[in-house]
């Protein structure tokens, strides 16, 4: 049986802030809470992303791809983390000739801070929610779409021809998936009536079925599986994961928006590359996979296995699907996603409205 969790009950400052005492310094004592809170969440997906990009990655698609990853650094490679992360900040910062400042130095903040702004809304356990707005589903995808404005900026900033093809392939990119899945979340919101994240989340704790005595939760997977693809294959386009990874392409546009840039600048970059991925993970999880919710382990443990599940799922992608061209990638967001999701829309609406209401 799926545990049933409180969410809306409390948020992480507030409970921070209780343990502490810091309620008994009024607004100041509240602000120490939550800038307290912002930091423990910042820090667990830093982490986690720090794993994945220097770490997982290459374990996974070597495992993928019959080949040896990294094993020479420490147990398992582990620790290629940080020397990796000493490498690549130790290298000189190479600015180039004719670059737009400030706006290329301000570039792979906006990339790497979008995605870090995106958890604030995202429930991951019982009370481990930095806050709880009515509509937290909105507030998170216009956060992760500042994303598209830091592409596009670096793009152009570099003074670079192929940075300037990078950029504007993920304006297109980004424009033509980021409706989709919008519209597709949308059909979320008809089943659960709330832009709530965690009225979302205990929308899907009630049992769907049960099978030999196992409970099937209604997570909106199970309900509705045609939008759960068409969430997920967008959701991998907005991320940038193959087969549509089109603005950095290596063998067309050398690294496409990121050309330019080394040392701290790429590392913010690839940071906010496998953020935004985990983001995109937790979007997926809190909308279809029922968040934190699971049987015996705690919430905070469920909600990181699902999206470690996602990011597994990306890497795989990542070894076994070719990457489209960009005539293609446009032709399949507009001609085939646009139109699939508000077709699904359309009929969640149908049903909802004749079965359910």
């Amino acid at each position: 049986m799926v545990g049933l969790l409180p969410l809306q009950d409390v948020v992480l400052p507030d409970r921070i802030a209780d343990l502490t005492g810091l309620d008994q310094f009024g607004v100041f004592g509240e602000f120490i809470a939550a800038l307290l809170a912002a930091f423990v969440i910042a820090n667990l997906m830093l982490a986690m992303s720090g794993v994945a990009g220097p770490w997982a990655k290459r374990k996974i698609t070597a495992a993928f791809t019959d080949r040896i990853a990294v094993n020479r650094h420490g147990p398992a490679g582990i620790l290629i983390i940080p020397a990796a992360s000493v490498q690549l900040l130790a290298k000189e910062l190479i600015i180039p000739d004719g670059a737009d400042r400030p706006a290329y130095d301000l570039a792979p903040l906006i990339i790497a801070s979008s995605a870090m702004l995106g958890f604030a809304v995202i429930p991951m356990g019982n009370g481990i929610h930095l806050a709880d707005p009515e509509t937290g589903l909105v507030l998170v995808f216009a956060i992760a779409s500042i994303a598209s404005l830091g592409l596009t900026t670096a793009g152009y900033a570099s003074n670079n021809k192929y940075s300037m093809l990078g950029g504007l392939r993920a304006v297109a990119q980004n424009i033509a998936y980021e409706i989709p899945l919008i519209v597709t979340a949308a059909s979320v919101v008809i089943f659960a009536g709330t832009l709530q994240m965690s009225e979302i989340v205990a929308a899907q704790a009630q049992p769907l079925a049960t099978v030999a005595g196992v409970g099937i939760p209604s997570w909106y997977a199970f309900v509705n599986p045609f939008a759960f693809v068409l969430f997920m294959v967008a959701n991998m386009a907005e991320v940038g994961r193959n087969p549509f990874d089109v603005p950095e392409a290596p063998t067309e546009i050398i690294a496409g928006y990121q050309t330019e840039y080394s040392s701290v600048y790429f590392v913010l970059i690839y940071l906010g590359e496998f953020l935004h991925i985990f983001l995109g993970a937790a979007i997926v999880t809190t909308l279809f996979l029922g968040g934190p919710a699971g049987p015996v382990l705690p919430g905070i443990v469920w909600f990181i296995i699902k999206i470690w599940a996602i990011f597994l799922f990306t890497q795989w992608a990542r070894s076994a699907l070719p990457r489209v061209r960009i005539d293609q990638l446009i032709e399949i967001g507009w001609k085939g996603m646009l139109v699939l999701s508000f077709a699904n829309l359309v009929l969640t609406a149908i049903i909802v409205g004749v079965f359910i209401a």
